[in-house]
């Protein structure tokens, strides 16, 4: 009979994140065998995590990288809770998909899921929490910039004949004020006519005169157009000044942005 060791189950212990007692049962019944242990585990391990996996997985790190300032990715992993998000084992583990993705030039999100399965498995099992890559953008651009905040938000941006410091202002500034479109062109038709219904709505709900109210909502929709366009949007650092202004000021356009929040993309039980 094969002896069990201490190093045996720790190392296997390492490995997987379980427990010292499941570790030795593991290896008790593959005669200490770490691979055919951990096949053994990761088995145990899915069936519990099925169950993980309908949990509810709110919180969670974006994470941003940017290479040769013309490729860049961006990555939301999710947990149940915001004590594992800080945990430095979690953020480690996030960092390692991204630059797995980046050298492996891997840029679809179930392949990278496929890549990380295992990984993921193992984390579920050392928190007892469902642990999900949520999701995965990749933007190639002309020049390209980053910021993220609190790990909480993570913001991609592409530019032309702008400088560094200029391409942090306008990503610290979509962080901020969360823009949905560059600028009004790029408004889908629809969603101006929604808005345009709802201000609409509205307007007829007052005791104003008919006559008046196509003025208040033609008011209100540039007020709408205004906050998701990020052209016409106040500057967070001179509000005296539209953010398109600021880049005439210097010569400078902005192609394309990605912008993540941790959970916004989830539909949350109330």
């Amino acid at each position: 009979m094969i002896k069990i060791t201490v190093d045996m189950v720790k190392k296997l212990r390492q490995l997987t994140g379980i427990g010292v007692v499941e570790c030795k049962n593991a290896l008790i019944a593959t005669k200490g065998n770490i691979d055919s242990a951990i096949n053994n585990i990761r088995r145990l391990g899915l069936i519990k995590n099925v169950q993980r996996m309908s949990n509810l997985a709110i919180e969670g790190i974006i994470l941003v990288k940017v290479v040769r300032n013309n490729y860049g990715v961006m990555l939301e992993l999710n947990c149940e809770t915001d004590f594992v998000s800080k945990n430095s084992i979690f953020k480690d583990f996030g960092n390692n998909v991204l630059d797995t993705a980046i050298v492996e030039c891997i840029v679809d999100l179930n392949l990278l899921r496929l890549r990380f399965e295992k990984e993921c498995n193992v984390l579920m099992n050392k928190f007892d929490e469902n642990i999900k890559i949520n999701r995965f953008i990749v933007l190639r651009g002309d020049k390209l910039g980053c910021y993220i905040h609190n790990m909480r938000i993570g913001v991609i941006v592409d530019g032309s004949f702008i400088t560094d410091e200029l391409l942090k202002f306008i990503a610290m500034h979509i962080v901020a004020s969360n823009p949905k479109y560059i600028n009004e062109n790029n408004i889908p038709k629809e969603v101006i006519h929604h808005e345009y219904e709802v201000q609409m709505d509205i307007a007829m709900k007052s005791d104003k005169a008919p006559e008046i109210h196509e003025k208040i909502v033609s008011g209100r929709m540039e007020q709408f157009i205004n906050s998701v366009s990020l052209l016409n949007q106040p500057f967070i650092m001179n509000e005296k000044q539209n953010i398109r202004q600021l880049l005439d000021m210097h010569g400078a356009k902005i192609n394309n942005f990605i912008r993540l929040e941790v959970g916004e993309n989830i539909k949350k039980d109330h």
